[in-house]
C-alpha cells in the first residue's frame, strides 16, 4: 500500500476552476480528492507539489502517521495554505484507503449514522443574480426572487441560504464590502442596505412559503456593531441561522448573546487549535468545517471537539462534485449535523467533469455505496497545469 505518486490536476468550467489531487499506489489503485485554490489564488498547489516528496514512499493505510508527518514538516506555518495542502493530500487518501478495502469512504471515517443528508441550496439567487449569462434563468429583480423561492420548493428542497442584496434602480445589488464588492471600508451597513435587505428577504419568503428555511450569510462583510445592526433590522423575520466570519472569538460571542437567531461561523479555519477559542467563549451555535481545507480526519476531531461543547457542526461546501461527496461522508458519519450546503445553479461543464453526480431528492442528499468517495474527476478533462 506504498504511495509511488502524487500529482495536481485543473480544470476550467467557465467561470469556475476545479483543482484535484491524484494519489497513485503501488497496487494501482487511485485516490482522489478536490481542493479549493480560492479563485485562482494560487498557493495550495505549490504546496502540495512540495510535500509530496514526504508522502511518496508512505504506506496509505497510516494516514494518521502522514499526516503527523506533514503537520511537523510544515509546525512553524500551519495556519492558511499550508494545511489545505496537507488537507486535500489525505482526503485522496482517505479515498485510496477506502478502495483498497473495497468500502465507501464512510466505513474508514467510523461508520454512518445516517443514510441520507439534508442539504440546503447555497447562493440561492446570488449566482444567478452576479452572474446572469452563465443560467437558465437570470434573477434581476424582487419578482424573479418570489419565483426562484417558488423553484426551490418545487425542487424538493427544504432550506436555502442567500446573501445581502437590495432592489435598486439598476437591478438586484449586492453589500460585500467585506471582499471589496463596494467602497465601503468601514464595513457599516447604511439603513438603504438595512432595508433593502429586508424587502429582498421577504420575497424569497412569499415566494418559498413557510415551511423553507431562510439562512443568511453575511460572511467578512461587517464588524460587530455592524453585525449587531442586521440582527435588529431582521429580529422580526423567520431566519434558520446567521452565518458570520470574525476573527476574534468574544466578538462572535457577544454577537450570539444578543442574537436572536442561530449563529454559526468559522468557515475560513484550517484546523483545531484555530476553533477551540470560538467553542470555549461559547460563541458558537453551529460550528462550519470545510472538508477541502482540512481534510475529512481531521474535521472529524473538529466535529468531536464540537459535540463535547454541545456544538453542532456543518461542511462548508460551494465546490465541485467531489468536493460535495467528500463533505457528505463526513456528513454521514458525525453525529452533531445541522444540515450541508451544497450548490445547486452548476455550470454546464460539472456534467462531463465527474462520474457522478450526487443524488438529491427531496432535499436529501442520499449514500452510494461506491468504493472511495463515490465520484472522481475525468482524466480527459483534466490539466496539469493552472491555465
Amino acid at each position: 500500500m506504498k504511495i509511488t505518486e502524487i500529482k495536481t490536476f485543473h480544470c476550467p468550467a467557465d467561470w469556475r476552476r476545479y483543482h484535484f489531487v491524484r494519489v497513485t499506489l503501488e497496487n494501482g489503485i487511485i485516490g482522489w480528492s478536490e481542493y479549493d485554490e480560492g479563485f485562482d489564488v494560487v498557493g495550495v498547489t505549490t504546496a502540495i507539489d512540495r510535500m509530496a516528496g514526504a508522502v511518496i514512499g508512505q504506506d496509505a493505510i497510516n494516514h494518521e502517521g502522514i499526516y503527523a508527518r506533514l503537520a511537523a514538516t510544515a509546525r512553524q506555518s500551519l495556519f492558511g495554505v499550508l494545511p489545505r495542502a496537507i488537507g486535500a493530500i489525505e482526503n485522496a487518501i482517505l479515498d485510496a484507503k477506502a478502495k483498497h478495502f473495497g468500502v465507501p469512504c464512510y466505513e474508514i471515517l467510523g461508520g454512518k449514522v445516517r443514510d441520507a443528508v439534508r442539504v440546503y441550496w447555497s447562493h440561492c439567487g446570488t449566482w444567478r443574480i452576479s452572474r446572469p449569462d452563465k443560467y437558465r434563468t437570470a434573477v434581476r429583480n424582487l419578482d424573479d426572487i418570489r419565483a426562484l423561492g417558488r423553484e426551490v420548493v418545487d425542487e424538493g428542497f427544504t432550506a436555502l441560504k442567500t446573501n445581502i442584496f437590495r432592489q435598486t434602480d439598476q437591478g438586484l445589488v449586492n453589500w460585500g464590502p467585506g471582499f471589496n464588492r463596494n467602497d465601503d471600508p468601514s464595513r457599516t451597513p447604511p439603513r438603504y442596505v438595512l432595508n433593502g435587505f429586508v424587502e429582498y428577504l421577504e420575497a424569497f419568503r412569499e415566494g418559498c412559503g413557510p415551511d423553507v428555511d431562510i439562512l443568511i450569510d453575511l460572511n467578512f462583510n461587517a464588524r460587530t456593531e455592524g453585525y449587531l445592526s442586521i440582527l435588529r433590522a431582521l429580529q422580526d423575520l423567520d431566519i434558520y441561522w446567521i452565518e458570520i466570519d470574525t476573527p476574534y472569538p468574544k466578538a462572535l460571542a457577544t454577537i450570539r448573546q444578543r442574537s436572536p437567531f442561530t449563529i454559526s461561523g468559522c468557515e475560513s479555519l484550517t484546523g483545531l487549535v484555530e476553533y477551540l477559542p470560538y467553542f470555549q467563549e461559547e460563541a458558537l451555535d453551529v460550528a462550519i468545517i470545510d472538508i477541502p481545507w482540512i481534510g475529512a480526519w481531521q474535521a472529524l476531531k473538529v466535529a468531536s471537539a464540537a459535540d463535547a461543547f454541545q456544538v453542532n457542526v456543518a461542511p462548508h461546501n460551494y465546490y465541485g462534485h467531489l468536493s460535495s461527496m467528500m463533505s457528505a461522508h463526513f456528513c454521514s458519519v458525525v453525529p452533531n449535523l445541522k444540515i450541508m450546503e451544497t450548490d445547486i445553479d452548476r455550470v454546464e461543464a460539472d456534467a462531463t467533469i465527474f462520474t457522478h453526480e450526487p443524488d438529491i431528492r427531496d432535499g436529501m442528499l442520499h449514500m452510494p455505496d461506491r468504493p472511495g468517495w463515490g465520484t472522481e474527476p475525468n482524466m480527459d478533462v483534466l490539466s496539469e497545469t493552472m491555465n
